[in-house]
Parts: C-alpha cells; sequence; structure tokens
C-alpha cells in the first residue's frame, strides 16, 4: 500500500466524521474532518511529512514551509523532519493566529530562519474558504517571507481554491473532499 493510501485509509478511520459542525469559516456543514487525530499518530505523523513533502512538488520551489496554529504546526514539523531525512532540509515556521502577548511577542516562530524574500509554502491541514489561510499569508509576508504557494492535507472544496487564485497563490491538495464523503 502506498504512503498516500495508508494516510487516507488512516484519516477516513480516526478523523472523518458524517456530523453536524460549525467550521472555522462559519459555515455549516454535514462532515468533519479533525486531522489532528491522524497527524498526531507516529504512524500518521510520519506518513503526513513524506505525503506533503512529495506534494511540495506540485508548487513552486520553497527554502521553508509554515503551519498555521494549531493543525498546520505538525504539519510543518513533519515535512520539515522528513526533508531533512531525504537530504533537502526545509525549516518550519509556526504562523499564529495572533501576535504572542508576552516573551518574543511574534506572530511567527522560526521567524529567525527567515531571510528577506525566503520563499515558503503555506500548509493546512484542512482548507474551506480559504480566509484564515489568507490572514496567516499577510503574516509571513509581513516577517519578510514571499508565500508561493498553499498545501493543504484536505481541501474541502468550498471555495479555497478560487480564494488562493484571487490572491495569486496556487493550490495543491493532497485529498479533496470526495476523498471521503460518498467514498468506500
Amino acid at each position: 500500500m502506498s504512503d498516500r493510501a495508508r494516510l487516507r485509509e488512516l484519516l477516513a478511520a480516526r478523523s472523518y466524521e458524517r456530523r453536524r459542525v460549525v467550521l472555522a469559516s462559519g459555515r455549516e456543514s454535514d462532515f468533519f474532518i479533525d486531522c489532528k487525530q491522524t497527524i498526531l499518530t507516529a504512524e500518521g505523523h510520519a506518513l503526513v511529512g513524506r505525503v506533503m513533502l512529495e506534494a511540495l512538488g506540485e508548487l513552486p520551489s520553497c527554502g521553508a514551509v509554515a503551519g498555521v496554529e494549531l493543525g498546520g504546526c505538525p504539519l510543518a514539523s513533519a515535512v520539515s523532519l522528513t526533508s531533512f531525512l531525504a537530504a533537502r532540509p526545509l525549516d518550519a515556521l509556526y504562523v499564529r493566529k495572533e501576535t504572542k502577548d508576552h516573551g518574543s511577542r511574534r506572530r511567527v516562530e522560526g521567524d529567525r530562519s527567515l531571510t528577506p524574500g525566503l520563499a515558503v509554502v503555506l500548509l493546512e491541514d484542512v482548507v474551506t474558504t480559504g480566509g484564515s489561510s489568507l490572514r496567516a499569508v499577510e503574516a509571513l509576508q509581513a516577517s519578510g517571507a514571499r508565500v508561493v504557494g498553499v498545501l493543504a492535507l484536505v481541501d474541502r472544496e468550498e471555495g479555497a481554491a478560487e480564494t488562493f487564485s484571487r490572491a495569486g497563490l496556487p493550490l495543491a491538495s493532497v485529498f479533496k473532499k470526495s476523498d471521503f464523503v460518498g467514498a468506500p
């Protein structure tokens, strides 16, 4: 079984639920996919690192990957670790939803790895409309990064691709809604 197929199997078993839920976008949905339930297992972490590192090939080349708090952070760590093991090191960045109000007062963690204009791909666990991702893109740009694309583990196919296209950002996704909803 391929890494992608096994990751889909884990996501379907551990993360996907048919139930009514209100999403971060404010929209209601009849299904929910909590990718963290899969990503935070040892096997899921290893699989997502390998599968998403490979999927980066669908986007412009980058020097770092960034994950949005909370679901994107383990993605960035998994991809960064896997990239190092594959001798293609990509540093990880974490983007907070709000600037930290104490200590470093950072919005982007790992920012010492950022050189002006560094090409960065934003990693997301699930995208719906893309609104929260664009706020993270703005934070990365304000820190000096040049965001060259977005890579989602799951695209709910509810407008994110169009949102990113209008912003001039390509979107790649490992899985789509159709890989879970109505799938065996």
